[in-house]
C-alpha cells in the first residue's frame, strides 16, 4: 500500500492529509458484502410468465467514471446517450407460472447488459434494450418459442429514461431515435459573455436542487442530447417508418383505442435554479398516424409555485388517458391556483374531454390535493387526495359520467395511522390492455390488498369490497406468526388465487401461487436459496420501549451467533436509524414491519458488525413530534436525543449492551441525524455519517419534511444545523460521502465544510471521499473501501475506546 501522506501544524494541533489505496475489510465482513444474490423476479402482467433476471453485485469504479454530462437534473452518458449510472442485467431467464417449467431463451446477445426490460401486452414478447460503450440496440423475446431477435441496430435514445413503447397488440414498438449524432466534440467553447439571472421582484423561490444547466452553452447541449424523433419498428417485418418529428419529449402514450397520441414535449425559457420537469412545455395531440391535430395544453415554467408541500403548479395537472374510455383526457386544476395559502372549500377539481377534445366536462371537486385516480368501467373510479399539513387522505368513489357530482368518501383517514390503512384497490387489465379496477364477476365488488400493520407486526391481507354498501369483508389474512407472507397480486379473484411472497428470518424470499379460499400448501413457484449463511444464527428481536414523554417506540436488535449475555457480558452496539416527522404521537411508535422478515444486507446496512461482534439497533424508531400548531422541528434536537436515549436505556437494562461502548450511524438523513446527536448529547463513544447535509443555511427553501423557508424559521435552521455546534463534536465522527452526489441539497461540499469546521476547533474526525459516487454508492471498491474505514472507525473508538 503506498501513502501519501503530509502533516501540517494547523490552529495548534498536528493535522494528517493521505491519498490511500483503496483498501479492504475483514474476511468476515467482505464475505458478506461479496455474496452473490438470487435473481430479481418479474411477472408479466397477465401472470402467464416470470422473469428471472440477474444483475451485478456491483459496478466498478472504472464503469461510474465513464463520460458523464450533468444537465437539467439529468445525468447523461454523451457516448451512447443512455441515462448514465443505470442498473443493467446479465442473465435473462423465463419460465411458465401455471406449470414452472423453464422457457430456454435463444440467441441472447453476449455479453448481455440488458436494460429497460418489460413484457408486450399481449404477453406474446419479452423486450429489452442492449447496452454497449457506444450504443443502445433493441431486442425482443419470443415467448412462444424462446428466440430473442435485435430490431432495432443501433440509434436509440434513452437519455430522458425509457426509450420505447409497445403497441396494446404487440404488433409495433415505438421508440425514440436520436439519428446519426453522435458525441459532441470535447472542445472548448468560449462564452460570448457572462451567464446571468435576473429577481424581477417576483416570488420564485425553489429547493436546492444539482446538476443544473448553468449558462447557454448548456442549453444547447441538453438540447443535442435530449432531442428525437419518435419512430415505428413492425415486429413482423422489421420496417421502421417515421411517426413524431424531432422535440424533447418527456411523454409519449397512445390512447386505449390506439387512435390519438398524446405528448408532452419540452419548450423554453429554461430555468438555471430548476430541473428539466419544471420547465416549460407542451401538451399535443396527433393522430395514430403522427399528424398534429392540435395543443391541448400550454404548460408554462414552473418557477412560482410556492415551497409548501400543498402547493402545486397552477392550471392543468396530471394529464392522462382514461383507461377504460377509448380516447377521453382526463386532467386536474386546482381553484387556489395552487397556493395553499388560499382560503377555499375545495383543493382540486377533475375534468375530462372526449374528442375532438374542446369540451371541458368537471366531473367533480375534491377536498384535498389529487392524488391518484383508478378508473374502472364507464360509470365508477377510485379516486385518492391528501392534505400534508394534517396528514389527511381521503378516498372517493366516482362516477365519471356525471358532472360537477358530489362524490362519496369511502375512507378519512390520517396517513400516519397506519393501522387503519384499508390497502389499495387491485386492477386487472381490459380490452384496451390498460389497468383498470378488478371487479367480481357479478361486477358488485372490488378487492383491496393492504400490508395489515398491527402491534405484533405486518400480516397482510385480501379484502373484498362492496360496491353497494361500501363495506369490506376479509377473504384471507397472513398469520404472521412465523413468517411475513406478503401479496404481490391477485392472478384470478374469482377462483382466489394469488401470487404472494413468502419469507422468514432465516428462509430466503421466494413466490408462491397461493388459493386464499382454502387452507391448503401454496405452490412454489420460484426456489431461491439462503446467500447469507454467516447470519444463519444470530438472533433477532423485535424490542418495545418508551420515550421520557410516553411515546411509544420500537427497534430490531441483533446479536452475534452464539451469543450468551451471562457467559459474554455485554457488548458494544452499533444504532443505525432515520428521523420520521409526524404529528400523531400515537401514529409515531406505530409498527411498521414484521418481525419475522428475511435478515437480509447491502451495503448501507449494519448487520455486517453483527459478525464482529456487535449488537446492532437496526430501524430504531425516531419520531419527531408536532402537535396541533407546532410543527415537528421546533424541537428537533430534544426530541432527537430523547429518542436516542431511549434506545440505548432499552438495551442497557436488557444487559446486552455496554452504553459506554455505543456508535451512531446514518445516511443522508440520517448522518444529519448522526451528527446533531454528537453535537448535543454525550451518548455515543463514536459516529459514521455518510452522505449528509450539515448546514441548513444551504438548503434555505426547505429539506426533508421542513416546508418553511429559512426566513420563516431561522432559529430552527441554525438549531438544527450540527455545522453551528461544530465545536461541541468532541466524539470522533467518521464522514464518507461520495464527491458525485446528486441528491438535493447534500452537496458533497456539506462533508468537506463540516469537517474542516470540526478539525479547526480541535475535535477528531475522518472525511472520505468515494470516486465518482452518487447519493447511493454503486462501484465495488468504494464500497469495500467504505465497509474498512467504518470497520477501523469502530474497532477504534468503539470497541477499543480510543486506547487503539
Amino acid at each position: 500500500m503506498r501513502i501519501i501522506l503530509a502533516v501540517l501544524f494547523v490552529f495548534g494541533q498536528f493535522v494528517s492529509f493521505s491519498q490511500t489505496n483503496y483498501q479492504l475489510p475483514p474476511k468476515e465482513i467482505l464475505d458478506l458484502a461479496d455474496v452473490k444474490t438470487p435473481p430479481q423476479s418479474l411477472i408479466s402482467r397477465n401472470n402467464n410468465y416470470l422473469l428471472l433476471l440477474e444483475r451485478p453485485l456491483y459496478k466498478t469504479v472504472e464503469e461510474l467514471a465513464e463520460p458523464e454530462l450533468k444537465l437539467g437534473g439529468l445525468r447523461i452518458n454523451p457516448v451512447n446517450f443512455n441515462a448514465s449510472r443505470g442498473t443493467y442485467y446479465t442473465s435473462i431467464k423465463l419460465q411458465k407460472i401455471s406449470d414452472g417449467k423453464p422457457i430456454v431463451v435463444n440467441n441472447l446477445p453476449q455479453p448481455l447488459k440488458a436494460q429497460y426490460v418489460q413484457f408486450s401486452p399481449g404477453e406474446k414478447y419479452c423486450s429489452f434494450v442492449l447496452v454497449s460503450q457506444t450504443s443502445l440496440s433493441l431486442w425482443v423475446i419470443n415467448l412462444g418459442n424462446g428466440n430473442a431477435t435485435q430490431i432495432i441496430a443501433e440509434g436509440l435514445n434513452a437519455t430522458m429514461g425509457i426509450p420505447y413503447s409497445w403497441s396494446s397488440n404487440d404488433e409495433f414498438i415505438y421508440f425514440k431515435f436520436k439519428g446519426n449524432k453522435q458525441k459532441l466534440t470535447n472542445t472548448i467553447e468560449l462564452p460570448k459573455g457572462p451567464s446571468t439571472q435576473e429577481a424581477t421582484g417576483t416570488r420564485s423561490a425553489a429547493r436546492t436542487y444539482q446538476d443544473l444547466l448553468r449558462n447557454k452553452q448548456d442549453e444547447n447541449t441538453f438540447n443535442y442530447y435530449t432531442t428525437s424523433s419518435y419512430q415505428k419498428v413492425d415486429i413482423n417485418s422489421g420496417k421502421i417508418s417515421q411517426l413524431l418529428p424531432e422535440a424533447i419529449y418527456t411523454g409519449f402514450t397512445f390512447s386505449p383505442d390506439q387512435k390519438y397520441i398524446l405528448t408532452e414535449e419540452l419548450s423554453q425559457p429554461y430555468s438555471y435554479t430548476l430541473p428539466y420537469y419544471f420547465f416549460a412545455s407542451n401538451f399535443k395531440i396527433y393522430d395514430a398516424g403522427g399528424s398534429f391535430i392540435k395543443t391541448f395544453y400550454t404548460r408554462p415554467l414552473q418557477d412560482k409555485t410556492p415551497i409548501s408541500f400543498d402547493a402545486v403548479e397552477a392550471g392543468k395537472r396530471e394529464i392522462m388517458w382514461r383507461n377504460d374510455k377509448p380516447s377521453t383526457l382526463f386532467w386536474c386544476e386546482a381553484p387556489d391556483d395552487g397556493d395553499p395559502a388560499k382560503n377555499v372549500e375545495y383543493r382540486d377539481m377533475l375534468f375530462q374531454s372526449d374528442f375532438p377534445f374542446t369540451e371541458n366536462k368537471n366531473i367533480c371537486s375534491i377536498k384535498n390535493r389529487f392524488r391518484d385516480i383508478t378508473f374502472g368501467k364507464n360509470n365508477i373510479a377510485i379516486v385518492e387526495d391528501f392534505w400534508w399539513k394534517n396528514r389527511n387522505t381521503k378516498t372517493y368513489i366516482i362516477n365519471p359520467l356525471l358532472n360537477s357530482q358530489q362524490p362519496l368518501v369511502i375512507f378519512d383517514l390520517s396517513q400516519e395511522d397506519l393501522y387503519a390503512n384499508p390497502g389499495n384497490f387491485q386492477t386487472s387489465y381490459n380490452e384496451y390492455n390498460r389497468s383498470v379496477l378488478e371487479f367480481s364477476k357479478d361486477q358488485s365488488k372490488l378487492y383491496l390488498v393492504g400490508e395489515g400493520y398491527s402491534p405484533e407486526g405486518n400480516k397482510p391481507f385480501i379484502d373484498e369490497f362492496s360496491i353497494a354498501t361500501k363495506k369490506t369483508k376479509r377473504l384471507w389474512r397472513a398469520d404472521g406468526k412465523t413468517s411475513y407472507e406478503r401479496v404481490i397480486k391477485i392472478v384470478n379473484a374469482e377462483n382466489s388465487l394469488a401470487i404472494t411472497r413468502i419469507e422468514s428470518p432465516k428462509i430466503y424470499p421466494n413466490l408462491y401461487l397461493r388459493n386464499y379460499s382454502k387452507n391448503a400448501k401454496p405452490t412454489q413457484l420460484t426456489f431461491n436459496q439462503n446467500p447469507y449463511l454467516s447470519l444463519q444464527n444470530i438472533t433477532k428481536q423485535k424490542i418495545f420501549y418508551k420515550r421520557n414523554d410516553g411515546v411509544q417506540l420500537s427497534a430490531t436488535l441483533f446479536l452475534p451467533a452464539g451469543y450468551d449475555a451471562k457467559r459474554d457480558g455485554r457488548l458494544p452496539m452499533l444504532m443505525d436509524a432515520y428521523p420520521t416527522e409526524f404529528k400523531d404521537d400515537k401514529a409515531a411508535g406505530q409498527v411498521q414491519e414484521s418481525p419475522y422478515m428475511f435478515i437480509s444486507i447491502g451495503w448501507y446496512s449494519p448487520l455486517f458488525w453483527v459478525t464482529k461482534g456487535y449488537a446492532i439497533l437496526q430501524d430504531a424508531q425516531f419520531p419527531i413530534i408536532g402537535k396541533g400548531d407546532a410543527e415537528p422541528n421546533d424541537t428537533y434536537t430534544e426530541q432527537l436525543v430523547a429518542d436516542a436515549e431511549a434506545a440505548i436505556h432499552a438495551v442497557d437494562s436488557m444487559g446486552v449492551v455496554d452504553k459506554n461502548k455505543c456508535a451512531v450511524m446514518g445516511h443522508s438523513y440520517g448522518a444529519f441525524m448522526t451528527a446533531n446527536l454528537l453535537a448535543h448529547s454525550n451518548l455515543f463513544a463514536a459516529g459514521i455519517a455518510r452522505s449528509g447535509a450539515y448546514n441548513r443555511t444551504l438548503t434555505p427553501f426547505g429539506f426533508q419534511a421542513e416546508e418553511r423557508s429559512y426566513w420563516q424559521a431561522q432559529d430552527v435552521y441554525l438549531k438544527m444545523s450540527p455545522f453551528n455546534y461544530a465545536d461541541k463534536i468532541k466524539t470522533p465522527i467518521l464522514l464518507v460521502h461520495g464527491d458525485a452526489d446528486n441528491n438535493p441539497g447534500t452537496f458533497t461540499l456539506q462533508s468537506e465544510r463540516l469537517f474542516q469546521a470540526i478539525k479547526g476547533n480541535g475535535g477528531k474526525a475522518k472525511l472520505v471521499l468515494l470516486p465518482y459516487e452518487s447519493h447511493s454508492y454503486a462501484a465495488r471498491e468504494n464500497i469495500l473501501h467504505m465497509l474498512w474505514e467504518m470497520d477501523t472507525w469502530l474497532d477504534k473508538y468503539v470497541k477499543n475506546n480510543g486506547l487503539k
